[in-house]
């Protein structure tokens, strides 16, 4: 807003001359006037004046100050647990949990997993973040009036890299020693495990070359994503497995487009010591020789046991000496069990389970010195060597399919070849 000031014009000369001489008679007389009425004062007076002020304005109303407290779960430890440490309420959980998303993250609470609380002054939760999924944030305003739910997309970026080793001593140890995380090393395993057994194929001198992913979100490391490509020479025969995401599914494939996935895998426990192979042994036991029907592998007590192939669960529950037992027909004659296990899986008879499903754990159920797993192999009820019988190889890839392949491997492949000639150099 502009304010306009308006002057007025000037007055003529002689006007102004006439009333200035005036204006000096009027002081001169006045002055005298006030020297002698000061003169005639002894002591001045003081006249005061009591006048009511208004009030104070009222200091301005501050916004109640809110907190945020970065929780992480430790073990043992649930969504209620974590509101209770907080001093928080049940029924505002219960009013969180109306959010879908919050049941799913309350459903999956892993330790680690860190959620975030916005705390008022008051002492009630004014808000909550949570991670839902890899690429996703979730955060709820919470107040009387209800919850309002915003979802904020954070996306991975996939940055491939390289690494290669030697096995010395062990093969995580190794591993660990090139660079590469436990997470790595397993996708590793599981891209090879039906050529290589990594239980006890493994020698002192056998190489490894691995392109893999890590997960990095807003200039952080958050994870590996998996490993691309892998090339593993064992005892002299180099193994290759590459990634390639077929009908939207990600599979290994060997070089000439052959999935590596077999109909069963060689071994149905990872990281495991054979102790026993199959044929006559003395039983450790019973003390006379007999023939062991299936190989065992010692692990500890609760070590995941996988259904070796795709099939139905003939028995499930407590056979004599086997102790927990799972029997698996998978068609065509060919039967697999697993034995001496702590405890059963959520599979009962009748159901059907995939390959790599968790069908029970490892235990020492039954006529068992320690904590193993049986494992046998039948066709058409008689005994094999599940080290040794022949498996079925998968079809190839062809035509258009396979050319897809090749160009969408290749660059993984080149990767490879570059890690393999450093580590020939370094030689």
């Amino acid at each position: 807003m502009s304010h306009r000031h308006r002057f007025a014009p000037q007055a003529p000369r002689a006007l102004l001359l006439a009333i200035a001489g005036a204006l000096a008679l009027s002081l001169g007389s006045i002055v005298p006037a006030l020297d002698g009425a000061m003169s005639a004062r002894a002591t001045p007076s003081t006249v005061t004046h009591a006048i009511a002020l208004p009030p104070p304005p009222a200091p301005a109303a501050l916004a109640p100050r809110s907190d945020w407290q970065t929780v992480r779960v430790a073990s043992g430890q649930t969504l209620g647990s974590l509101f209770a440490d907080l001093g928080l309420p049940a029924s505002t959980m219960h009013r969180v949990l109306e959010v879908p998303e919050a049941q799913q993250m309350a459903s999956r609470l892993q330790v680690g997993s860190e959620l975030a609380f916005e705390i008022g002054a008051d002492g009630e939760l004014k808000g909550l973040r949570f991670d839902h999924g890899d690429t996703q944030r979730v955060r709820l305003a919470v107040s009387e009036d209800g919850i309002e739910r915003e979802l904020i997309e954070r996306p991975f970026e996939r940055r491939v890299m390289v690494a290669g080793g030697s096995i010395t001593s062990s093969l995580f140890a190794d591993g660990a020693k090139a660079g590469l995380g436990q997470g790595v090393m397993n996708d590793m395993v599981r891209a090879l495990q039906f050529d290589i057994d990594f239980a006890q194929d493994i020698r002192a001198g056998d190489t490894f070359q691995i392109v893999y992913e890590e997960l990095w979100r807003e200039g952080e490391r958050v994870r590996d994503g998996g490993v691309v490509a892998v090339n593993f020479v064992n005892q002299g025969r180099t193994f290759t497995a590459v990634r390639f995401e077929r009908d939207g599914k990600a599979e290994f494939f060997d070089l000439e487009g052959r999935p590596l996935r077999k109909s069963f895998m060689r071994t149905p426990i990872e990281f495991a010591r054979l102790t026993s192979g199959f044929g006559a042994r003395r039983h450790p036991i019973l003390g006379r020789m007999r023939m062991h029907n299936g190989v065992d592998y010692a692990a500890p007590v609760g070590t995941p046991i996988f259904a070796a192939g795709d099939g139905r669960v003939r028995f499930a529950g407590w056979q004599g000496g086997y102790g927990r037992t799972v029997v698996l027909d998978h068609g065509n004659g060919i039967t697999t069990l697993y034995a001496h296990m702590s405890r059963l899986g959520p599979y009962r008879v009748g159901q059907r389970v995939r390959q790599g499903t968790t069908i029970g754990f490892v235990g020492a159920s039954g006529m068992a010195t320690g904590p193993h797993l049986h494992y046998e192999f039948r066709v058409n009820g008689v005994h094999r060597n599940p080290l040794t019988v022949t498996m079925p190889k998968p079809e190839p890839l062809t035509g258009p399919v396979l050319a897809e392949f090749r160009r969408a491997t290749a660059p993984a492949l080149a990767q490879l070849k570059r890690v393999e000639g450093f580590q020939l150099a370094a030689r």
